[in-house]
């Protein structure tokens, strides 16, 4: 490697021969873990001979080798990206790198990273104290109920990393009973217009041949059928993973008549394309859907096209729908970069194969939101209700909001 004086380029990273390559990038591996980046030391030890093979003669080879072998979640790019360009800026100030904390320039200071897991991983660690809680804590013991409120208030888009975690598990305890509806099966009761002769009968039998009493055929209850959409494009990174482990858990089963049984859903994420989630939400366990489901999208924090997916919705899963009775959950802020008259037209169609379309936007937490966008003007003619779903205070009312607006 050429030094300085040289007159060559000293790469970011260090020179290697002075032993700062190996204490940098050890370094950044702590701060890529404490940001929610999984890095063990076997992908740091792949990361050294990464850098071995591409050399650190330029910046973009260095950054794009550490990412390849460092960032096993799509999920993980973007932090990984910014964490790296804020990490690496200043060659100078390897002694600060070290205490992971953000470097400065001479002059005017660099502005905050935008993500909260950014923010949290270069910020300096804080101080134990002998009396310090542990870490395996359970929740309502690990904090204040002020603490609690706050968090449950909290914009998902603002959360930390450690936050986000706790967050993920307090919206599995979410409950969400849907509205229930008469189904076309009978069953023996008390009140209905036909008599049920087999029940009535047998109840003659037990009596001597007397007929005391008429048993009526009364129609069962049964929730709705679930199409759930949950948008995985980039402005939707945020919420699309605690959303999905929210509606897994809160749909897995419901409760009709004393009894609990499983629900029909069926599940999609879209993006620039439509993956189907159903074999991942018949997974019982939450953590092994979100698995499987990081494993099946393939165009995760991308662009959004919603119309060309509802296309292929209509052209291949159809059948899904089950006659006009299936409730669907759009979950989605709007941002559609597709044709509005795709979109519109496959809107039209979807809505006259559904018993409602509810749009989950996570964008209403502005006060004065309007659906200005092409896209959000389609998704608010077609919906029959637009719901907030930014924060886990409004997770817990959302069964009373859908309860309103399904009759």
């Amino acid at each position: 490697m050429q030094t300085a004086a040289s007159g060559h380029h000293v790469p970011q990273l260090g020179d290697a021969r002075r032993g700062k390559l190996a204490a940098n990038l050890g370094a950044f591996g702590r701060a890529l873990r404490r940001a929610g980046v999984p890095v063990d030391a076997a992908r740091m030890a792949l990361a050294q001979q990464a850098l071995a093979l591409t050399g650190l003669a330029r910046r973009e080879d260095v950054g794009a080798a550490l990412e390849t072998v460092l960032v096993s979640r799509e999920q993980d790019r973007g932090v990984f990206r910014e964490l790296f360009d804020s990490f690496f800026r200043d060659p100078q100030l390897a002694h600060k790198l070290l205490a992971q904390m953000l470097p400065r320039a001479d002059g005017c200071a660099a502005p905050l990273p935008e993500r909260p897991r950014v923010r949290e991983a270069l910020a300096p660690p804080k101080a134990q104290t002998p009396a310090a809680a542990p870490q395996a804590m359970d929740l309502d013991a690990a904090m204040s109920a002020s603490a609690l409120a706050r968090l449950k208030a909290a914009d998902f888009n603002q959360l930390s990393a450690s936050e986000y975690q706790l967050v993920e598990r307090l919206v599995r305890d979410i409950a969400l009973p849907l509205p229930t509806v008469a189904a076309r099966r009978v069953r023996a009761g008390s009140r209905g217009a036909r008599v049920h002769w087999p029940r009535s009968l047998h109840a003659a039998g037990r009596s001597g041949g007397e007929l005391l009493a008429l048993a009526r055929r009364q129609r069962r209850r049964e929730s709705l059928p679930l199409l759930l959409l949950v948008d995985v494009s980039g402005s939707m990174e945020r919420y699309a993973r605690l959303l999905l482990a929210f509606l897994h858990a809160a749909t897995r089963q419901v409760s009709l008549g004393g009894r609990r049984v499983r629900l029909r859903r069926d599940a999609f994420a879209f993006g620039t394309h439509l993956t189907d989630l159903t074999p991942a939400f018949a997974q019982a366990d939450t953590d092994a859907m979100l698995a499987q489901a990081g494993r099946s999208i393939r165009d995760y924090a991308g662009g959004t096209r919603l119309g060309e997916c509802l296309a292929e919705l209509r052209t291949r899963h159809a059948r899904r729908l089950v006659g006009r009775r299936t409730l669907v959950l759009i979950v989605s802020d709007g941002l559609d970069t597709g044709a509005p008259e795709t979109l519109a037209q496959e809107l039209a169609w979807l809505k006259r194969h559904a018993r409602r379309i509810l749009w989950l936007n996570p964008l209403l937490r502005f006060g004065g939101y309007a659906p200005l966008a092409q896209g959000a003007q389609a998704l608010h003619r077609a919906a029959d209700g637009m719901l907030a779903v930014h924060d886990v205070t409004r997770l817990e009312q959302l069964a009373r909001a859908i309860a309103a607006l399904v009759r």
